[in-house]
């Protein structure tokens, strides 16, 4: 099955993504995911339906699907394409139609003609119509209730009531089209505003998504084999291309350095602002930029599959994911329209027959019902909020694999540590070690053993790199014990930790060797503590969050890390399995954060309430992880915790005010404290004061 993955404009908030999604449902199409925020429309496509039929569907509700790769910036768009030139459109018309409002002058009497005030307010209402109608129509057929129904009826029922009155010359008192036309050209208006306000929240990854798209110099050869560089935009990169990085350039994909050194700035992708050293045979992410220095390299990975085109994707991915919170916006949205189009017709009767106000008035307050409560503010109340709050972590270097996490954060009571790379750096050193046989011959053993291991110590013994290791007819790896293996001859060999002697428990040295069952040495390593360990855990005991170190490293290895730490709790000598179920019973007790970068944490990372990865961790590691620091550490693991409570925090606030502003608003409009015209401009100001709530995130102090 095939993921089709769509841009489409026009949806303004979660109740414009719920027509979408529910079009596309009754198409018969699974996981389907709707971004109100950025427009992005994915699902998995089935063998019936046709990418231009669900395209005309779209279109019919009042939305369109864009074709990114056929717009350039030279393609020329109609006038009235978006809400900012609407406005400008609709402005000059209602400013005129306005004018009558004020005290009568030999300039402004001829405007009292039902006739002029006709022809001034058909312009806005055919366009009004055009875009509001048209959609509201479309949602209504499709059995979903747009926000634009509400606008749609409020300025048509106006404009009807207008009509008649300037048709059976009723008088100045059944006229209301500027009514008709301020809701209209308010509403671009605060579409608008809206529109500028939602991009602001998107600014961080729409400056990860720019640094996607840079000038690169390949490398080439002529028919005499001379060296060639020519420009080529980074997008027709391929993999095994040639290039040459100059100083001050952004890295154009994904690559390894063949000569050179210099030093690289990767705080586009991991937050980190001090420059790293690189050399010949590392690797450089598309994205980051040469501070210094000059590099050949080729590509290894390019386009949509680099390390940023993947953050790209991770982020928008978890802005897509709903929350149980924007799952109940979302509810309510749903049944907002028919109960506020219900509340506006109680509004008219009730002012009419129980408080004898006049058709006009009572027809005007109903209509500032209708207006006021359109349900933008509740749909993007949640997204608005993750989108920044995702943006400024992607930013600094925390990777958010679904919007979830960024709620779990709250709950998190106590977090869980492996050792080994997580705490301290995987950087092992040989400090001593011990043989019976010769020398030479057991380091050939263990380097031919630890080769084929994926734990972080296994590449500690490259030093050892000999000619002559040992090709294996047998080689198995047990997570959490160690490695054995058979040679051609039929001898077992054995490195592990103490689990591998048969005796109860001997953890005075970290690796063990056998060879058919005795011990023919031992090896001592030395792991150095990340030097933002100590801080780190200083902060979680402040905020009150319980440490557990779970390691499948020796107790005497362990309690030496906890004491310089102040680590809360222990665990030791754990196999996956005892992780897992470790993990599994520390849940039971309080939500629970697994941090951990190697292959025997993935099943642990995978059962925490939020499991924790690293950038460097084992791939599988980072599959099953919720959250990943990009900055090859812990120290970005405050930010994380601090970001998450803040979003959810700024998330409750934008509930709170949408739900707050419609109690209050809904009876105000119903009593004529609000004309039409004052209700479209709050309407849009909801909007507006929502936006600016979530956007606070990118400056907001978390820590």
């Amino acid at each position: 099955m095939e993921t089709i993955v769509w841009k489409v404009e026009g949806m303004t908030c979660s109740n414009c993504a719920l027509s979408v999604s529910n079009y596309l449902k009754k198409e018969g199409l699974a996981d389907i995911k709707v971004n109100p925020i950025t427009g992005v429309v994915s699902f998995i496509a089935n063998a019936i339906s046709k990418e231009d039929v669900l395209k005309a569907g779209i279109k019919k509700i009042g939305y369109k699907v864009v074709d990114e790769s056929a717009e350039t910036s030279t393609t020329k768009k109609p006038f009235l394409h978006d809400n900012k030139n609407r406005f400008l459109y609709t402005l000059p018309f209602t400013l005129i139609l306005m004018l009558h409002m004020l005290p009568m002058s030999t300039y402004t009497h001829w405007l009292m003609n039902p006739w002029v005030q006709l022809a001034l307010c058909l312009p806005v209402f055919a366009i009004g119509i055009y875009f509001f109608g048209r959609s509201a129509a479309n949602s209504l057929m499709h059995g979903t209730a747009n926000m634009n129904v509400l606008i749609t009826v409020g300025s048509l029922a106006s404009f009807v009531y207008s009509l008649v009155g300037a048709t059976l010359q009723l008088g100045e008192h059944y006229l209301f089209f500027e009514t008709t036309a301020s809701i209209i050209t308010l509403v671009f208006f605060g579409n608008y505003l809206e529109e500028v306000s939602i991009q602001s929240t998107q600014k961080a990854v729409r400056s990860l998504t720019a640094s996607q798209k840079v000038m690169a110099n390949m490398i080439a050869f002529d028919d005499e084999h001379k060296e060639q560089i020519f420009p080529l935009e980074n997008i027709y990169l391929k993999s095994g291309d040639l290039l040459l990085i100059k100083n001050g350039e952004q890295v154009p994909a994904d690559c390894k350095i063949l000569w050179g050194d210099c030093l690289v700035n990767e705080a586009i992708v991991t937050g980190e602002s001090l420059p790293l050293a690189k050399t010949k045979k590392d690797f450089l992410i598309g994205g980051s930029v040469i501070a210094d220095g000059l590099v050949k390299a080729q590509v290894t990975v390019a386009g949509k599959d680099t390390v940023l085109s993947g953050i790209v994707k991770m982020v928008e991915n978890a802005q897509a994911e709903k929350q149980p919170m924007q799952l109940l916006a979302d509810k309510i949205s749903a049944i907002f329209v028919p109960v506020v189009l219900a509340l506006a017709v109680l509004t008219f009767l009730l002012n009419y027959f129980a408080f004898h106000i006049s058709s006009g008035d009572s027809l005007m307050r109903a209509i500032a019902v209708l207006v006021i409560s359109c349900p933008c503010a509740m749909g993007l109340a949640t997204p608005a909020a993750i989108a920044v709050g995702l943006g400024r972590a992607a930013k600094q270097g925390v990777l958010f694999k679904n919007a979830l996490a960024l709620e779990l954060f709250k709950t998190i009571k106590q977090v869980v540590f492996d050792k080994t790379g997580t705490l301290t750096t995987g950087n092992f050193t040989i400090q001593n070690f011990h043989t019976t046989i010769d020398e030479i011959e057991f380091k050939n053993i263990v380097y031919s053993l630890e080769k084929f291991s994926n734990h972080p110590i296994a590449k500690t013994f490259a030093a050892w790199n000999t000619s002559t290791y040992i090709a294996w007819k047998k080689i198995e790896e047990i997570k959490g014990i160690g490695i054995k293996a058979t040679d051609k001859e039929g001898n077992a060999f054995e490195a592990g930790s103490f689990k591998i002697l048969n005796i109860e428990n001997n953890d005075e040295h970290n690796i063990y060797v056998l060879k058919n069952g005795e011990e023919i040495g031992w090896i001592d390593l030395q792991d150095e503590i990340r030097p933002e360990a100590k801080e780190v855990i200083t902060w979680l005991h402040k905020k009150s969050i319980k440490t557990i170190l779970l390691s499948g490293d020796t107790k005497i290895k362990c309690d030496i890390i906890a004491k310089q730490l102040g680590i809360d709790e222990i665990f030791v000598e754990q196999t996956p399995i005892q992780k897992l179920e470790k993990i599994a019973q520390l849940n039971l007790i309080s939500p629970t954060a697994m941090i951990g970068d190697g292959i025997n944490d993935a099943p642990a990372l995978a059962k925490a309430t939020l499991g924790i990865s690293l950038s460097d961790a084992s791939h599988i590691a980072m599959q099953s992880a919720d959250v990943i620091l990009m900055n090859s550490g812990i120290k970005n693991l405050p930010l994380a915790f601090g970001l998450g409570k803040h979003t959810f925090t700024t998330i409750q606030q934008n509930l709170f005010w949408a739900f707050f502003y419609n109690i209050v608003a809904i009876p105000i409009a119903a009593f004529g404290l609000l004309t039409p015209t004052l209700a479209a401009l709050a309407m849009g100001f909801s909007d507006i004061v929502l936006a600016a709530n979530s956007v606070r995130l990118f400056v907001k102090k978390v820590l």
